[in-house]
């Protein structure tokens, strides 16, 4: 592998990659207005030398070229799992995240796959800058346009990963809700609901507030290790996070990360939330939607397809559950935040 150690000498800063940036405007609406060159690369004094790369390589794939491949990624903190030389999930996942952030490719046309190009890129010395530099020591910036998410210690990256966020769809359906969590706080034993909601992902600014060990269920589903930031909603493992938005509103990261993804944020740590429309800050802590009771719930029926009308004030269903529902769902109805 070349020698990387090079990079630290920076003579010049090339803009490669996302830019995050907004024109200044008379009202403030977007917040701050900055410019930040995100992927940079320093100049050197001696030449990087690059192994070639001769075919492209995907999932499935295996050999020495995909350690090294492995190898280099987890060198950039793009984690693709063990460097074992075998072409799997975790690193397509890595794969994926590179291509978002680094070579610019939209998050619809990701393949997954390592080209003799992007190879020669990847090892290029890059640096990879906060967008929000004046923040909490650690924080966490999450894209959701690229899909992606950077932990920041003292503005370094720790890790970058692959996510999946809300897909901006309405669901109905029947969840489990884990005792501590919302709607079944103080809860002994875990309840089932039928319940609607919009999967959506706020831009905004907040702070990590709570976090859970092991496997949590709550009107978002299953959660594995998760960290909340806006009310329900959580960064934490998922066995499946796709190339695309799938999530009720949670940030899904890969399972083998969230394993140790409490380890590298705190309690009290800024989480920033770009939605490619504003600044984050000019949402500030926007709360997620509320969800409401599923009126066509009974013990027998859930769907996801057929959607009731969504409140547009208190959203109260205006009849009472059937006379089959668990007692969980005969209760006053309440308004749950959405995860």
């Amino acid at each position: 592998m070349p020698a990387f150690a090079a990079a630290a000498i920076l003579l010049a800063v090339i803009l490669v990659g996302v830019v995050a940036s907004n024109d200044s405007s008379s009202d403030g609406a977007n917040g701050p207005t900055t410019t930040v060159s995100q992927i940079v690369m320093p100049s050197s004094t001696a030449p990087v030398t690059k192994l070639p790369l001769t075919q492209t390589y995907g999932r499935g794939a295996a050999g020495p070229e995909i350690k090294l491949i492995q190898d280099r990624l987890i060198e950039l903190k793009f984690d693709p799992g063990v460097a074992d030389g075998a072409f799997g999930e975790r690193t397509q996942q890595a794969v994926w995240a590179f291509e978002k952030l680094v070579m610019g490719t939209p998050r619809d046309q990701v393949t997954g796959k390592v080209t003799p190009e992007m190879w020669s890129r990847m090892q290029d010395p890059l640096l990879i800058l906060p967008r929000r530099p004046d923040s909490t020591p650690n924080h966490t910036e999450i894209y959701l346009p690229e899909q992606v998410q950077i932990v920041f210690h003292a503005d370094t990256p720790v890790l970058v990963t692959h996510i999946s966020s809300g897909d901006n769809e309405e669901w109905c359906e029947e969840v489990t809700i884990s005792p501590g969590e919302q709607d079944n706080e103080t809860g002994t034993e875990p309840i089932k609901k039928g319940v609607c909601g919009l999967s959506w992902t706020p831009g905004g600014v907040y702070k990590y507030y709570r976090m859970v060990v092991g496997r949590r269920e709550s009107q978002l589903g299953g959660m594995y290790n998760p960290v909340y930031f806006n009310k329900g909603i959580a960064v934490h493992g998922a066995r499946e996070v796709p190339d695309s938005p799938a999530s009720h509103g949670c940030i899904r990261i890969p399972m083998h990360i969230s394993d140790y993804f409490q380890s590298l944020v705190a309690k009290g740590d800024q989480v920033f939330v770009f939605d490619g429309v504003k600044e984050p800050e000019a949402y500030g802590a926007q709360s997620p939607r509320f969800n409401w009771i599923d009126p066509s719930y009974t013990t027998t029926t859930s769907t996801t397809t057929t959607l009731p009308a969504k409140p547009t004030t208190t959203p109260v269903p205006t009849t009472t559950p059937a006379t089959t529902t668990p007692t969980a769902t005969t209760t006053p109805p309440t308004t749950v935040p959405a995860g």
